[in-house]
């Protein structure tokens, strides 16, 4: 019995042994990368789309519905007329979140500054989920709890994949298959002649 157990155990650190070897240093950052871009890239990018101003250049100056998004009780106060708001440091908050919501989620995906990228997004969605709790006052169902036995809370749960999606390439870079990656190989090269 205890040979059996032994051939076993051998067989398991072997095959996933094997698998870790196989994948270390390139396959969970470029895994990570590709499930946020599959599930969140058109999420983020629609949502920064909502908050443009019209015309060439609206990305230069937010929509009333990007104020009211990322300052809702703000807007309330000026009864929704954004032109009643300090440029600083409101209209710079909203700007900057409106550009974000462009940037970080490309800047993840292609894997060009991934680890300060994804550390962005981390916050991201950390501060947008502050703001629909107490900004926006969802209901607790859409809020929802940890260990509560329903994953289909917005917030609690679904947000909470969206930060460890987003952890793995920040603490593990982005991968072999990356921008990240190939500047570093240039770099490297170049110091090498110089």
């Amino acid at each position: 019995m205890s040979t059996l157990i032994s051939l076993l155990v051998g067989l398991y650190h072997s095959v996933f042994g094997t698998l870790e070897r196989l994948t270390n240093g390139w396959f969970l950052g470029l895994a990570a990368r590709f499930v946020f871009a599959s599930v969140l890239l058109v999420y983020f990018i629609n949502s920064g789309l909502t908050k443009i101003g019209s015309g060439f250049l609206g990305f230069l100056s937010p929509s009333d519905g990007a104020y009211a998004q990322i300052l809702p009780r703000l807007m309330e106060q000026v009864s929704y007329d954004s032109s009643q708001i300090a440029f600083f440091p409101y209209g710079l908050i909203v700007l900057l979140g409106t550009w974000s919501e462009f940037i970080l989620p490309v800047l993840v995906t292609i894997g060009l500054f991934t680890r300060a990228a994804s550390l962005g997004m981390i916050c991201f969605v950390v501060v947008m989920s502050y703001v629909d709790i107490t900004g926006h006052h969802v209901e607790a169902a859409t809020i929802g709890a940890l260990f509560d036995g329903n994953p289909s809370g917005l917030i609690a749960d679904q947000r909470l994949m969206w930060v460890f999606v987003l952890l793995v390439p920040m603490l593990k870079g982005p991968g072999l298959v990356s921008l990240d990656a190939l500047l570093g190989s240039y770099y490297r090269k170049r110091e090498r002649y110089y």
